[in-house]
């Protein structure tokens, strides 16, 4: 028993991405509420930009900034991926190669009992190796995107790789069920290169996740395991090490009420009738193209709802690809549309009970934000995990996504429009309304992720690396 009372020192390392930023923020914060230490790496713009601390966990929970190298071709103070067009994404991922040294010499220094590190900094192991420090790979993304995403080629298997996109939209050989879970054509086309290709100047994604996978000790995954039972021991099958569960880390704000932004937000919020409002954004990262943007809004505008959208119109001040609303749009929709592009506080507008539904990109952090809310969910895929995110909600009839053209990813003003009424009025559409209440007691149920946490930090606090 006294074992089990052992405090440890975990440090963290995520993605230099909001989107994996902020659950590895959540996570720390469990884990410091059980009285364990926690050290949160990142680089000083980003560390600044992350959500307050409440004031009880602020002696268990310290920020320890990495200065950002300078890399070529990144924009000056750009810290993350918020910060830059999807193109430069990748010397982001070269500039936090370029922290590898500082990494040494944290854990020559503090000599943690864990490190939970991103897939992008697959060079973790290697480092914390040499200080006898055990690592675990935290994932951000769910259990069936890595079940889809595949073991490590050649290792205790002999799989073929596949090496063509269309090989991404087909249920792979080392998935035993039958399940709809794979990419659209156009999903794989968006990231083929820079992902599972790569070119000269960085290594590919697939590499880095590969890697990451074959050197960690542990796998830890923002999944529960009565949501996908069979795609967890997909991931034990595949990798052969322990796979824990972590819960869905519903985001826990600690904000003050009063801020000028909500204020007015609210206001206009409270003006409107009771579930009927859409709220639209898509997340940090992505950017719709003009032509998405144009049937997005003729969509919005067409269903006759009244909606509030959170737009980006462009990542980072070295993004020169200027995307517009269509002209008229905002006096045609005046009083029943806002359109707002700077940041807006998304858990606060989703509680608000004029909203009515959600439409999304079906990043996972923002599905488990509108479950939590009780709010359907209509689904518009950009890139990464989305794709993947959507066809498992879909399977599970807890969303319905926006008809598209499975080779371009083309959709019209029409489909946006009959989607949103289908979802959030029809009859048609009462399955993803009841399904959305039916998981939230087990997404955001506190006991059972308490529990996910005290599973795997008891496997911690008995760990002895081999």
């Amino acid at each position: 028993m006294a074992e089990n009372s052992k405090k440890l020192h975990i440090a963290v390392f995520p993605w230099l991405a909001f989107g994996h930023m902020i659950p590895y923020l959540e996570l720390s914060k469990l884990i410091a509420q059980k009285g364990h230490k926690i050290s949160f790496i990142s680089t000083p713009r980003n560390i600044d930009r992350l959500p307050k601390l409440p004031p009880n966990l602020v002696p268990f929970l310290n920020f320890v900034k990495f200065p950002m190298p300078q890399i070529e071709k990144l924009p000056k103070n750009a810290e993350a991926t918020i910060d830059v067009p999807y193109e430069q994404v990748k010397y982001l991922k070269l500039a936090q190669d370029g922290l590898q040294e500082s990494m040494a010499k944290f854990l020559e220094d503090s000599a943690p009992d864990f490190i939970l590190f991103d897939f992008t900094s697959y060079w973790v192991p290697s480092i914390a190796k040499k200080f006898n420090i055990p690592t675990a790979y935290f994932s951000i993304f769910i259990a069936a995107f890595l079940g889809f995403a595949g073991p490590v080629p050649g290792l205790n298997n002999d799989y073929e790789i596949r090496k063509t996109p269309e090989e991404y939209t087909v249920t792979p050989a080392w998935v035993p069920f039958e399940t709809t879970v794979c990419w659209k054509l156009f999903e794989v086309l968006r990231i083929f290169d820079a992902s599972m290709e790569g070119d000269e100047e960085n290594v590919p994604d697939t590499f880095r996740f590969h890697k990451t996978l074959e050197d960690c000790d542990i796998l830890l995954v923002r999944s529960c395991s009565v949501f996908e039972p069979e795609w967890l021991k997909v991931l034990e099958d595949i990798h052969r090490k322990p796979v824990f569960p972590v819960g869905q880390l519903h985001t826990t704000s600690y904000e003050d009420d009063s801020s000028n932004a909500w204020r007015s937000i609210k206001v206009w919020l409270d003006m409107q009738e009771k579930g009927k409002v859409v709220y639209v954004a898509f997340g940090s990262e992505a950017k719709p193209s003009q032509n998405e943007l144009t049937e997005i809004s003729l969509g919005l505008e067409k269903s006759g709802l009244p909606f509030f959208w959170v737009l980006r119109t462009k990542r980072g001040e070295s993004d020169d690809e200027l995307i517009r609303l269509p002209e008229g749009l905002e006096e045609r929709t005046k009083g029943r549309g806002i359109v707002c592009t700077s940041w807006a506080p998304q858990l606060k507008i989703l509680s608000h009970d004029s909203v009515g539904g959600f439409l999304t990109h079906s990043g996972w952090s923002s599905v488990v934000e509108a479950i939590q809310f009780e709010k359907p969910l209509v689904l518009l895929t950009f890139l990464a995990d989305q794709g993947i995110n959507a066809r498992l909600l879909e399977e599970k009839k807890m969303a319905y996504s926006v008809p598209r053209d499975d080779t371009d990813g083309s959709f019209t003003r029409d489909s946006v429009a009959e989607s949103l009424s289908l979802v959030l009025f029809e009859e048609e559409g009462n399955i993803y309304r009841e399904k959305i209440k039916e998981v939230k007691n087990l997404f955001c149920d506190k006991g059972k992720q308490d529990s996910y946490v005290e599973n795997f930090l008891s496997y911690f606090q008995n760990y002895r690396k081999a």
